[in-house]
C-alpha cells in the first residue's frame, strides 16, 4: 500500500504530499525549503538564514523612530529607566535584552515583572504610578501594553513618558503612550510583514534602532558601540518559547541566536543550559522543551522576576543558584499541571459536540493553565481555552488554537461586546479576564463565532508528509539531512516521512505521561523504535499496543535522534499509522 492513498487513519486522517516537497528534485533541502514557503529565489538565504539578508529597516514600523529618539535621549541625559515585562519567557527575554542593551550604553535600567498571581498580566495603574514616584522618567513596556488602556492613562497623567514594544492584536484605538511599537498595530503598512515576530524580536529590532540614533548623535566618538549581535541568544530563547512562527527574520534570529548561545557568552543562560542537564550545544527543539519552560516556571509558580535575574545577572554563583531554583519550580509545575489536565480533559470529553472546548475549574493554578490548554487543543484538534476560577468567582483563562482559526481576534471581539473584563492575544494563544458568572456566555458565544472556522479547518486537516523510506531507511544520516532545512517550529513545521510496513515485535508504555514505545520490524529486515507521545489512551496508542502480530502498519512522523544509548541510533516520533491491509 502507498502511504499517499491513505484516506482513513488510525487518527482518521487522510495522508498527502506536502505542497512543493518534490520541486528540489535530488536536493532534499531545497524541497523542504520550498514546502514550507520559501521562494525559488531566495534559496540561498533560507538554507543559512542571516540578519543581512533579512533585516528591515527599522524605521518601517510605526513610532519606531520617535521611540528610538526618546531612549536616546535618555541614554545621554542619563536618565532614570523601568523596563516592564510580561512574566513569560517572550517578556523575560525582551526586558533582559533591553536592560542588557541599555546597561551597556551605561546607564543603570531597573526591571519590573508583575507577579501573576497578586498582579495579573500586563501594566497596571497603580504599578506605573508608582515606578513614575519612584523616580522613572521613561517606562518600557515589553511584550505587554497593547490593551492598557486604563493603566497607561494614568501613567500619562503622571507625566512620565512610556513606550510600549509589543506584539499582541491592537485595537482600532491605541492606549495613550509616548509610542506604541508593534507590528500587529492595525495601521501598519510594511511593517505588518514582521507580525510574526514576538515581543523579543520587536525589541531587538528597537535596539538597532537606537543605537542607529545614537550614531548619528556622535555618542560612539569616544567609546564603544554595544554589539547587538552579542544578544542573540536571548532572542533565539524568546522567539521560540513564545512559540512564534520560524519563518522570516524569525529563523535568522533562531539560526544566529544558538550560534552566539553555543558561545556561553550570558552566564545567565550558560547555567540554565547546565541545569537542564544538556551536554551539547542547545538546538532549537531545546529552547522549547528544557530551557523555556524552566524561565517560564518562576512566572508560573515562582518569583515572577527571576528569569530576567537570571538573563541578566554577571555573578556566575547568583546564576547558578537561580537556574537551580528555576529547575526545582519546574519539577512543581509539572505536578500542578498534571492535575488540571487530568480535570480539564475529564470535561473537555464531554464537550464532543463543540467546536471550541472552553473548561474551568475552581482553584485551578493560573499558572499552568496556557500549558493545559494547550495539551487539549493537540488532543482534541480544536481550539480550547481553560479558566482558573478564583475564589472571587472571577475566572482568569488562556487558549490556545489551531492553525486557521484567529482566537486573539475573537477574544477582542467577545470583550468589545463585553463579555469580557479584560482579554487579548495573537491569533494562536490569547487570554482572558472573566467576571464571576460568565464562562458559559463566553463559550457560547465562542462556539457561535469560530465554529464555522473550526469546521473549515478540520474538513482540511491532513498528515502532510515530506519522503517516504523503508524501514532501514530512518538513520542519523537522515536526520542530519532533514534538519538542514531547519530551524523548524510554527509556521515551519519539521519534516514528516512515511516508514514501512512494519509489524510490531513489542509494544508499552514508558514513563509517567502515558506515552507509548514499540520495536517495530520491516519487510526489509530492518526494526525501528518507534514512540507515540502522550498517546496511551488514544486509537494511536491502542493500535500500537494491541497490534496483531500478522498485521503490516505504515506509520508516520518525525525521524529524531536516538542518543542514549552507546550506539547513536534512529528513531520515529510518530503522529499516525495507517493498516496495510
Amino acid at each position: 500500500m502507498n502511504p499517499l492513498s491513505v484516506t482513513n487513519s488510525i487518527t482518521g486522517q487522510a495522508w498527502r504530499w506536502r505542497d512543493s516537497t518534490a520541486a528540489g528534485g535530488d536536493d532534499l533541502v531545497a524541497g523542504l525549503l520550498l514546502a514550507r514557503g520559501c521562494p525559488p529565489d531566495a534559496l540561498d538565504d533560507h538554507r543559512n538564514p542571516t540578519l543581512r539578508a533579512f533585516m528591515p529597516d527599522p524605521s518601517i514600523f510605526r513610532d519606531m523612530e520617535k521611540a528610538a529618539r526618546r531612549i536616546a535621549d535618555a541614554v545621554i541625559a542619563g536618565e532614570a529607566v523601568t523596563v516592564f515585562g510580561d512574566y513569560d519567557v517572550d517578556g523575560a527575554t525582551s526586558a533582559a535584552l533591553l536592560i542588557r542593551l541599555l546597561r551597556s550604553l551605561g546607564l543603570g535600567p531597573q526591571a519590573y515583572i508583575p507577579d501573576r498571581l497578586m498582579e495579573g498580566y500586563g501594566p497596571s495603574g497603580e504599578a506605573l504610578v508608582r515606578i513614575a514616584q519612584g523616580g522613572a522618567t521613561l517606562i518600557v513596556t515589553v511584550d505587554c501594553g497593547a490593551q492598557a488602556f486604563e493603566a497607561l492613562a494614568m501613567a500619562a497623567d503622571t507625566g512620565v513618558d512610556v513606550i510600549v514594544v509589543d506584539h499582541h492584536k491592537c485595537a482600532a484605538e491605541l492606549p495613550r503612550a509616548h509610542s506604541v511599537v508593534n507590528a500587529n498595530r492595525l495601521d501598519e503598512v510594511e511593517g505588518a510583514a514582521h507580525g510574526h515576530l514576538a515581543a523579543v524580536g520587536m525589541a531587538f529590532v528597537l535596539g538597532a534602532a537606537v543605537l542607529r540614533e545614537l550614531r548619528s548623535r556622535d555618542y560612539f566618538a569616544d567609546r564603544a558601540e554595544p554589539k547587538l549581535l552579542d544578544l542573540l541568544d536571548i532572542v533565539a530563547l524568546g522567539t521560540v518559547a513564545d512559540v512564534a512562527s520560524l519563518h522570516g527574520l524569525n529563523r535568522a534570529f533562531v539560526v544566529q541566536g544558538l550560534k552566539v548561545m553555543a558561545g556561553r557568552r550570558n552566564v545567565g543562560l550558560a547555567a540554565l543550559i547546565d541545569a537542564s542537564r544538556l551536554t551539547r550545544a542547545p538546538q532549537c527543539s531545546d529552547l522549547g522543551f528544557a530551557l523555556g519552560p524552566r524561565i517560564n516556571a518562576g512566572g508560573r509558580v515562582g518569583k515572577s522576576d527571576l528569569g530576567v535575574r537570571l538573563l541578566t545577572t554577571e555573578d556566575e554563583g547568583e546564576a547558578a543558584e537561580i537556574a537551580a531554583e528555576l529547575s526545582r519550580l519546574n519539577e512543581e509545575r509539572r505536578a500542578i499541571e498534571a492535575d488540571v489536565q487530568a480535570e480539564a480533559e475529564a470535561m473537555a470529553l464531554r464537550q464532543a459536540n463543540r467546536a471550541v472546548i472552553v473548561v474551568a475549574g475552581v482553584g485551578w493554578h493560573p499558572g499552568v493553565i496556557g500549558i493545559v490548554a494547550g495539551r487539549l487543543k493537540e488532543r482534541f484538534g480544536r481550539p480550547a481555552i481553560v479558566i482558573a476560577i478564583a475564589e472571587d468567582g472571577t475566572g482568569k483563562g488562556s487558549g490556545r488554537s489551531i492553525s486557521g482559526v484567529d482566537l486573539g481576534a475573537a477574544i477582542l471581539s467577545a470583550k468589545d461586546e463585553g463579555l469580557l473584563v479584560a482579554g487579548g492575544g495573537h491569533a494562536m494563544a490569547a487570554g482572558v479576564t472573566v467576571a464571576p458568572g460568565g464562562v458559559d456566555a463566553l463559550a457560547d458565544y465562542l462556539e457561535d463565532r469560530l465554529s464555522a472556522r473550526v469546521a473549515e479547518a478540520g474538513g482540511n486537516r491532513a498528515l502532510l508528509l515530506d519522503a517516504i523510506v523503508a524501514p532501514g531507511g530512518v538513520t542519523p544520516d537522515l536526520v542530519e539531512a532533514l534538519e538542514a532545512g531547519g530551524p523548524y517550529g510554527m509556521g515551519w513545521p519539521g519534516p514528516r516521512i512515511a516508514a514501512g510496513p512494519l509489524r510490531v515485535i513489542n509494544a508499552d508504555l514508558v514513563g509517567t505521561g502515558g506515552h507509548v514505545r514499540a520495536i517495530m520490524a520491516g519487510d526489509d529486515g530492518r526494526s525501528l523504535k518507534v514512540v507515540a507521545f502522550r498517546q496511551a489512551d488514544t486509537p494511536l496508542g491502542q493500535a500500537l499496543l494491541g497490534a496483531p502480530r500478522d498485521r503490516r502498519l505504515w506509520v508516520a512522523g518525525r525521524a529524531k535522534i536516538d542518543d542514549w544509548g552507546q550506539r547513536r541510533a534512529a528513531e520515529l516520533h510518530i503522529d499516525d499509522a495507517a493498516w496495510c491491509d
